[in-house]
């Protein structure tokens, strides 16, 4: 999803994965089943995924969601990983899960009726960035005053838009697409970092994990600020969990015990990507 440009917001991957329409009824096209009834490959993790949506996911196997499918694979018995690439644009479940071209999400907001949830393996939110060393130095939400007259990154349709607006802070706001094919250009959250180091923006709104991986790759030094203390508007946090289809429980509570018996091991993974990772109180797990 649970996919910022949303697989990113599926963030997550959320906002493009809350785009997605109705799925199709399922069609038999299984290489195996697992338990009875269900659609499930025994002896290969079929993993849905976007094939160019870093740090989640991508071709080349770098995207922290292609790690956890290794660990997922090893850790309940299947000998690999195949893949069924689609963009993750409208349409996303409904021909990859919806049609039984795969058995598993990687990361899936909770809550969507598209999909079932598994147990949430992060929760993360979206967060603002600037310049360590700049005068937004110690700025936490979005009504800050000290951003009044900022000009701030944000990407359309996404929570934090509707905040700034009410802090009236979209006049001078530069708005990114949601919608962006990375397999031919360059990440959202890349894109509005490149611009805050150049002076275009001064500070920018964008989905956690999206924000960590690229800062962490620019090699400057940007706050990371998660927006945990806003005050009313759209939700920040989100549990990102693994999606699979809704007839498949069985399969859902084999990854609940993969989640909860290697949940030091999943954080780490996520830790290394720079995904600000958060616990049921709203604090940063650092370790």
């Amino acid at each position: 999803m649970a996919h910022g440009n949303h697989r990113t917001f599926r963030a997550a991957l959320i906002s493009t994965a809350m785009a997605v329409l109705m799925p199709l009824q399922a069609q038999s096209q299984s290489t195996g089943l697992g338990a009875a009834g269900e659609l499930v490959d025994p002896d290969t993790l079929r993993v849905c995924a976007d094939p160019s949506n870093m740090p989640f996911s991508d071709q080349s196997g770098e995207g922290f969601e292609d790690k956890l499918a290794k660990m997922v694979a090893a850790k309940t018995g299947r000998s690999s990983v195949t893949y069924m690439w689609y963009p993750s644009i409208t349409g996303f479940v409904r021909n990859t899960l919806g049609a039984n071209r795969c058995d598993i999400i990687m990361g899936y907001a909770q809550g969507d009726e598209l999909v079932q949830n598994t147990n949430a393996y992060y929760r993360s939110s979206y967060v603002l960035i600037y310049k360590k060393d700049g005068d937004l130095a110690g700025v936490e939400t979005l009504a800050d005053p000290r951003l009044a007259d900022k000009r701030i990154g944000v990407v359309l349709a996404t929570p934090p838009s509707a905040n700034m607006a009410a802090a009236k802070l979209m006049r001078k706001a530069k708005v990114y697409p949601l919608m962006v094919d990375t397999r031919i250009m360059p990440s959202v959250a890349e894109v509005m970092i490149r611009d805050m180091l150049a002076g275009v923006i001064d500070a920018a709104a964008v989905w956690g994990p999206m924000a960590g991986y690229y800062a962490g790759k620019s090699g400057a030094d940007l706050a990371i600020v998660p927006l945990t203390r806003e005050k009313g508007g759209q939700r920040m946090i989100y549990r990102i969990t693994m999606g699979v289809r809704p007839s498949d429980q069985q399969w859902k509570r084999t990854l609940n015990s993969f989640i909860r018996d290697n949940q030091a091991e999943i954080n780490k993974l996520l830790l290394s990507y720079g995904v600000p990772l958060l616990d049921e109180h709203d604090e940063r797990i650092t370790q």
